[in-house]
């Protein structure tokens, strides 16, 4: 089994390369080099695999000149990269000592001269002979093969381009650019995943900052690993679309304000001290450090695979609403992948007789449900008859429709399938949904989106796979007598500035039921909810959770705080600021309860009232800051969370068998 997991492909060459004695493979090598390409256990992290066959691709493109082949390594799986950081190269080291681990790992498996290999940039690939290995800069020192091997992607650049380049280098080429040739060398293999390894992890998993970042946590367990499951949950469509795109963005200002933060360091190390340009630089310094914690902070909610589905990130939607028809009739598009006259006439006697329809109305028949829905204007209804519907692309609603099940919600299914980002868009300003199931596989979005105006979801049930409903900002959600379950992130997302009322609705089996947020870096009103005679049970985490930013800003007052006042609670308010593993903030997030007179009550009452008195903990901890605020100066909106009331009523609520309790509130 080992060996027809081997993590790589040696191809025969197609031209000759000349015979190495010295690098022949030893029968014997030591079990660690063993364990680094070989993996004897196909079965660990059965999601990040890929057929072994699959890797059998050319990384060169199809050319005239015949280059020797290369050893393949540009399609290594999952587990086999986790391990070889892991357990070979990084283990546990600190962000300080990664340079030194990784020269440390390539002395071991590098040999210093006498190999071959294709030195790959954008524009050309030339064949080098490695005359010597320079371990502590990562460069090998090279020379031309000869005869020479050259091929170039533009005719401007020669041969003789290539040898200046070559001089202006001195000859020392990045290990990263070189491709090792193969010779059928057991050496030769173990060499180019060692340089595969190097290469991959400064491409894809090591930032410019880490060097600078605290050296309190192991870095493969704060750093490395995250952001490989992100790259590997990205390559296999597991990531939203537009959360890709607020990655790359939030990575590419990073970089950018890290690197003007280090130009402006080396500029005030060369001011004179107490100069009125060395104190601006200061403010600017200040300034551009804030910046940079807090692109770090969104960063590593991205990056962990399961913040990832608890905060999610902004997407705006481009549905444009078609508006009433110019003649300003409503049209009734019924939706059946087989109209029978038995089903035809209960339509007409239940729907179409003259006590509901007084006047002429239209009728339009669809057997595909998307074609319906796209055929909608403003005030239309959608009658979806009995049946299983498969949707392969989006449900966008624009305008104020009414989609309407004809039947029990277990009669008339609409699963989605494939990976599309998006189940159902919403962003009319009065849309209403009734009487459907809803089912979800492989999917990166959740089920219901609203996005603007408001949405009536009555009678329905979502089997979620990644989320249930999310109400965006300035949208409103009115849900009734539904059933949520399955979701890997909320049963229901509730973003700032939203309202929502949920009414007679079951929430259970999610990893939380409903997670709303209360992002304090938005400019955003707190969402306005109702909740009245819900039952929310066995979620994974709360029944309810408030998830809130710690802004770098509040990292220096905790920190402070904790100096000043040496109290337990003090303690705790600062630990949760010191940047902990997911694990350790999980333990942190609180669920307080106030104690009451009758010590004797239902388990209804318990969780409404825990919500109310944390609430009330969240209120008084917002005061604090705001009177340290007010005594630095500084001048803040008045954000108290009871005055604007976020819960406009909540009652008769069920909370039963959550995880972690009824109510609790998040700090990241």
């Amino acid at each position: 089994m080992a060996d027809d997991l081997r993590t790589g492909v040696v191809l025969e060459p197609k031209v000759m390369v000349p015979s190495r004695p010295d690098l022949a493979a030893e029968e014997d090598s030591t079990s660690w080099k063993e364990g680094l390409f070989h993996d004897a256990d196909p079965c660990s992290d059965r999601g990040y695999h890929a057929d072994p066959g699959a890797t059998v691709k050319s990384l060169m493109p199809e050319r005239k000149i015949l280059f020797p082949q290369i050893i393949q390594t540009n399609e290594l799986l999952f587990y086999e990269r986790f391990r070889a950081y892991q357990d070979y190269i990084l283990a546990d080291c600190k962000a300080s000592e990664v340079k030194e681990f990784t020269v440390s790992f390539l002395e071991k498996v590098l040999e210093p001269s006498g190999w071959w290999a294709v030195w790959h940039t954008n524009v050309f690939e030339v064949l080098v002979e490695v005359t010597n290995v320079d371990f502590s800069s990562l460069k090998a020192v090279v020379r031309l093969a000869e005869p020479c091997i050259y091929e170039s992607k533009l005719s401007t650049f020669t041969l003789a381009n290539v040898k200046e380049l070559l001089d202006l280098k001195e000859f020392h080429l990045p290990l990263q650019e070189l491709w090792v040739v193969s010779d059928d060398s057991h050496e030769l293999h173990q060499m180019a995943f060692a340089i595969e390894h190097v290469r991959f992890f400064y491409k894809n998993i090591w930032r410019s900052w880490d060097e600078e970042e605290e050296d309190e946590y192991d870095y493969f367990v704060r750093c490395v690993e995250p952001r490989l499951r992100l790259y590997y949950d990205i390559l296999e469509d597991r990531v939203p679309s537009g959360l890709i795109v607020d990655y790359h963005n939030l990575l590419s200002q990073c970089e950018e304000s890290y690197r003007k933060f280090l130009n402006l360091r080396s500029s005030l190390s060369n001011c004179n001290s107490d100069s009125e340009q060395e104190n601006i630089s200061m403010v600017e310094g200040l300034n551009l450090y804030s910046e940079i914690e807090q692109l770090k902070q969104k960063l590593k909610l991205i990056e962990n695979p399961l913040l990832r589905y608890v905060f999610g990130y902004q997407k705006n939607s481009n549905i444009q609403a078609k508006g009433t028809r110019q003649n300003g009739q409503k049209v009734i598009h019924v939706v059946s992948s087989t109209m029978k006259t038995g089903l035809l006439r209960s339509l007409f006697r239940d729907r179409f007789c003259e006590e509901s329809c007084k006047e002429e109305t239209e009728i339009q028949f669809h057997s595909d449900l998307l074609s319906g829905i796209n055929a909608c204007y403003d005030g239309d209804t959608v009658i979806i008859c009995p049946g299983h519907y498969i949707v392969h692309g989006t449900c966008s609603i624009a305008d104020s429709i009414e989609l309407e099940g004809y039947g029990l919600p277990d009669d008339i299914v609409i699963e989605k399938r494939g990976k599309g980002d998006t189940f159902v868009d919403c962003t009319g300003m009065d849309v209403k949904i009734s009487g459907i199931k809803f089912i979800q596989h492989d999917s990166v979005e959740g089920i219901l989106i609203i996005h603007h105006g408001k949405t009536t979801l009555e009678n329905c049930v979502l089997q979620c796979e990644t989320t249930g409903v999310t109400v965006r900002t300035s949208a409103e959600l009115f849900m009734k007598n539904s059933d949520v379950y399955g979701a890997k992130g909320a049963g229901i997302e509730i973003y700032p500035g939203s309202k929502c009322t949920l009414t007679d609705n079951e929430i259970h089996h999610c990893k939380e039921g409903i997670l709303i947020k209360d992002f304090l870096d938005e400019h955003y009103d707190i969402p306005k909810i109702s909740m009245i005679n819900n039952v929310i049970h066995n979620n994974e985490g709360y029944g309810v959770v408030l998830v809130k930013p710690t802004i770098f800003c509040d990292l220096q007052e905790n920190a402070q705080d904790e100096i000043n006042d040496n109290t337990v609670q003090k303690n705790k308010e600062a630990d949760v600021t010191e940047g902990l593993d997911l694990e350790e903030m999980l333990q942190c997030v609180t669920s307080k309860m106030e104690p009451y007179a009758t010590a004797d009550f239902n388990e209804q009452a318990k969780g409404n009232c825990e919500i109310i008195s944390e609430l009330l903990v969240v209120s008084m901890q917002k005061g604090r800051k705001k009177k340290r605020l007010s005594e630095l100066g500084i001048i803040q909106a008045d954000d108290n969370i009871m005055s604007q009331e976020m819960f406009i009523e909540i009652m008769g609520n069920q909370f039963k068998w959550n995880g972690k309790g009824s109510f609790g509130t998040f700090l990241y």
